[in-house]
């Protein structure tokens, strides 16, 4: 299927590994010239030589902390007026919230609402002048249904979906829109740390966590990032300029609500 974004240019945030690289290959797949930006050059560079052998557009690579100023107007020089933006940047560390100072909550509105509103504030503008752009924020399906051990992120990334119900409906007048990717448990490393802490607070074997997990879930398997990466590239193409301000669950059917 041709999703009509060829030749577009994109930034995707924390590409390097798991959901960010598999967004950034499917978009690449369609015809799409991608920015790379993640914390680590090394990684950073293996991605990018990967995409370059795969498809016919152009990839380049940004080693930037997007959660910083300093990285976002990097990122920015680099690609002032991308027609795709992929907001993406690590979780705050899981935990319980009677260790966490505020510093603690800072550093995880920093990375999961403030960095994705400025970089929305930085781009928005240009898309709506040519009546075409898409923004996507990863988020988290504990906005939808909240993971005790994730308060950090439950909190910084519920702010962020609030945030983008509002702002959303001003922008798709002009072909920009903006929505919400919330996944569930993916296979990646981020899945991994998570079982890691879940072991360690249960004095349990991580691999019995992991089976647990992946027992509880109706598909009873975790998602495969590239089921993801699909669903972000469409989320970027033509035909989704009708579709702003949602928030896309991709959890195999765990969240149990009927809205």
């Amino acid at each position: 299927m041709d999703l009509g974004i060829k030749g577009r240019s994109a930034i995707v945030c924390g590409a390097s590994a798991g959901l960010g690289y598999a967004c950034a290959h499917s978009l690449a797949e369609a015809g799409v010239n991608v920015l790379l930006v993640a914390r680590g050059a090394e990684r950073l560079d293996a991605a990018a030589k990967v995409l370059r052998q795969q498809f016919p557009v152009e990839v380049t690579t940004l080693a930037a902390n997007v959660t910083t100023a300093e990285g976002r107007a990097a990122i920015l020089q680099a690609n002032p007026t991308p027609d795709i933006l992929v907001n993406n940047a690590g979780g705050p560390p899981p935990g319980d919230f009677r260790n966490w100072e505020r510093d603690d909550w800072i550093a995880a509105l920093d990375a999961n609402m403030l960095a994705p509103i400025e970089m929305i504030r930085a781009t928005v503008d240009h898309m709506a002048a040519r009546k075409f752009g898409r923004i996507i924020n990863i988020t988290s399906s504990a906005v939808k249904a909240p993971i005790d051990i994730l308060g950090l992120s439950n909190g910084a990334r519920s702010g962020l979906t609030g945030f983008v119900a509002g702002v959303a409906r001003t922008t798709v007048i002009n072909n920009v829109t903006i929505n919400n990717l919330l996944p569930g448990p993916f296979d990646t490393d981020r899945l991994r740390s998570t079982f890691e802490v879940s072991s360690t607070m249960s004095n349990r074997p991580v691999a019995d966590v992991e089976q647990e997990w992946k027992a509880r879930n109706p598909a009873g398997r975790f998602g495969r990032p590239e089921e993801f990466g699909a669903m972000c590239a469409f989320l970027c193409s033509q035909y989704a300029g009708f579709m702003t301000g949602q928030n896309i669950l991709m959890d195999g059917g765990a969240y149990p609500g009927t809205f």
